[in-house]
């Protein structure tokens, strides 16, 4: 997985946290040009923590416990 897919997931996940924070400010009623930027730093740090954590689980080949195939459903 290059830069590009790493870049683009970030974009995507720092764009939907976005959304979602922007419109939980115009929810409010009193949005100002402080709160979408408010919003913006958020979501640009919440991603970027999200992303390199899923990062660093790629880099060190740590598996997802409930993506493994060591976990088998009940029969």
């Amino acid at each position: 997985m290059g830069a590009g897919f790493w870049i683009s997931r970030y974009l995507l996940a720092s764009g939907i946290l976005f959304i979602i924070l922007t419109v939980v400010e115009y929810s409010k009623g009193t949005t100002s040009s402080a709160d979408i930027l408010s919003a913006l730093a958020w979501s640009l740090i919440a991603s970027a923590i999200f992303i390199g954590s899923k990062y660093w689980r790629f880099r060190k080949a740590i598996a997802c416990a409930s993506c493994s195939d060591a976990v088998k459903p009940r029969q």
